[in-house]
């Protein structure tokens, strides 16, 4: 009997939708080139060994395969880690005033199914794990545990429940909707002022299950408030809601333009900021003595230019002018971070951007001050780390979870090769395109040695 070869099926694309064929307990993958840890020199020639979901070892050459195992012949194409991204919003695409139309019309079930698309197109994109920061309705946190059942397909989740922000802050819902309708929308718990119902607001979400708490200290670019991206928080709330979910075990990210809003979040001992735009010397200096991550959401420009392209009315005046000056800015606080020592975690923001096109995050990380191994290196080794991971993603060792992509062309050399990925293995399984093409061209190679 001889192990079987799956790689040609799977070079001109990944069909994720279409239910895979039964997959051996054991697979073998022949790796070119071997990106086991960013930042770590690149392996040669090397075969992965995988079983239930699992790496069970890494070797240097092609090892033979044994009788009935899968083998996936990667040797042309350049191995690394599952990528993860930070930073997202899986319910929607939408944004400006559709985004806000489909906070009143879809169902949470339809949230539920727009999340599932969004994920898989994530998937696709390469990125086996994602943390999902902000959903009003649970889709999210339903979609999680059924992508962890096995029930169907999907990036892990870290989700953050409902995010967090004072009265009229970024993360009130009720901002933008007429008197009469404001307390409908402001009934979701998630606002909170004081030290005590911010507490209370944490508590909220943990009991949802939530696995990070999300909260916003300053306005935000597409909030529906003319209030500035300056501190909208107190420093005992920050305080009250960072200490009540460290004491559950669960980290915190801070969303935050202003560099008040920053700094009162790096005092208050926040896990990671997003955004983070307007910096001074003084928040510069306290974040490099910290622990605390950046997750810059750099790709959030590409959506709003996209979106105004197709519609110069997709935003609401007040909205577009923040949207504007936004785009103008971009990159200059990575550009002032990196050199400080700053911890940096890849984050896109998508949903803002496009969903599937989380990859172009590191395009715009190189433009603006990172190497391409570093922001290899934040979209695996840091991310993980950040997400409290490492000990199951991340890096490609025994005993962590068989996450596993492949790319034509060195990304180290050229991180745009990471915007088309050839094969995606997460949790130790894949899919298989079966188009007629691909099939003879796999029977015309045979087995793989």
């Amino acid at each position: 009997m001889k192990p079987t070869t799956l790689f040609p099926f799977l070079l001109l694309g990944i069909a994720f939708a279409t239910p895979a064929p039964a997959q051996t307990a054991r697979t073998i993958i022949h790796a070119g080139h071997l990106i086991a840890e960013p930042g770590k020199p690149v392996r040669g020639a090397s075969t992965i060994i995988v079983e239930n979901g699992r790496i069970v070892s890494v070797a240097d050459g092609h090892q033979p395969a044994d009788l009935g195992a899968a083998v996936i012949d990667l040797k042309d194409k350049y191995v690394l880690p599952g990528l993860i991204d930070s930073h997202v919003h899986l319910t929607s695409d939408a944004g400006g005033l559709a985004g806000q139309l489909e906070e009143i019309t879809l169902s949470p079930a339809a949230q539920a199914f727009n999340a599932e698309v969004n994920g898989m197109k994530t998937l696709r994109a390469g990125f086996t794990t994602v943390r999902n920061l902000g959903d009003g309705d649970g889709a999210t946190l339903a979609l999680r545990d059924a992508i962890a059942a096995g029930k169907v397909r999907g990036p892990r989740i870290v989700d953050a429940g409902n995010s967090i922000s004072g009265s009229a802050g970024h993360m009130d819902g009720s901002l933008g909707y007429r008197d009469e309708l404001r307390p409908f929308f402001a009934g979701a718990g998630n606002t909170c002022n004081g030290a005590d119902d911010c507490r209370r607001a944490v508590r909220l979400q943990v009991g949802r299950g939530a696995d990070v708490i999300k909260f916003a200290s300053t306005g935000g670019v597409n909030s529906r408030i003319g209030a500035g991206l300056g501190k909208q928080m107190f420093d005992d709330e920050a305080k009250a809601i960072v200490d009540t979910a460290h004491m559950f075990g669960k980290k915190v990210a801070v969303h935050a333009h202003g560099a008040d809003g920053i700094s009162l979040a790096i005092d208050a001992g926040a896990d990671s900021i997003e955004h983070g735009t307007i910096l001074d010397e003084a928040t510069i200096a306290a974040w490099a003595k910290s622990k605390t991550y950046y997750v810059p959401t750099l790709s959030t420009v590409n959506g709003y230019k996209e979106r105004i392209a197709a519609n110069a009315n997709a935003y609401a005046p007040d909205v577009l002018a923040k949207i504007q000056w936004r785009i103008a800015i971009t990159g200059q606080s990575l550009e002032q971070l990196v050199p400080r020592g700053v911890r940096i975690a890849f984050g896109t923001d998508a949903g803002v951007s496009k969903h599937g096109r989380n990859a172009d995050e590191f395009e715009l990380m190189v433009q603006h001050g990172m190497t391409p191994v570093a922001a290899l290196k934040a979209a695996t080794v840091n991310a993980a780390d950040l997400l409290g991971l490492s000990n199951d993603i991340g890096t490609i060792a025994p005993g962590k979870s068989a996450d596993i992509i492949a790319v034509t062309g060195d990304p180290i050399a050229d991180v745009t090769v990471l915007k088309k990925v050839d094969f995606v293995m997460a949790r130790g399984k894949w899919s298989i395109d079966h188009s007629r093409s691909l099939c003879r061209e796999a029977m015309g190679r045979g087995p793989s040695a």
